[in-house]
């Protein structure tokens, strides 16, 4: 299940990278450096909470909710407070629907790891 969830991880990751990729092309006015920033800080919390909610996994079935609640609370802050960032720095010239597909890069995320989560704990 590991190695699953880390290809899945990195597919996703790779396919998010080429999709801001050709909106940098065919659509300027998006932020892709923003994007990308934010598509990267996701993979790397989404493979840390994995490996966080599999160690808790062993200990029982509450420590596993709390891990899955706890990781999806943490990429959840990560996501707010790099959005905040983001509008800080660019005050001026905000682009509102970059900061929309940076909820849905969370939402993308958090969905996959949810489901195969629960596949885990079903085996």
């Amino acid at each position: 299940m590991r190695k699953k969830f880390i290809i899945l991880t990195v597919v996703i990751f790779i396919l998010l990278s080429g999709l801001f990729m050709c909106m940098h092309f065919y659509m300027p006015g998006y932020q892709v450096y923003a994007l990308e920033t934010g598509n990267v800080i996701m993979a790397v919390l989404s493979l840390s909470s994995y490996l966080m909610v599999q160690k808790s996994l062993s200990n029982n079935p509450q420590a596993f909710v709390r891990g899955v609640s706890g990781a999806s609370f943490l990429k959840l802050m990560a996501c707010m407070v790099s959005i905040l960032v983001y509008v800080l720095l660019n005050r001026s010239h905000i682009h509102k629907p970059s900061v929309f597909i940076l909820f849905g890069i969370y939402a993308v995320y958090t969905i996959m790891e949810t489901i195969l989560l629960s596949k885990l704990v079903r085996e």
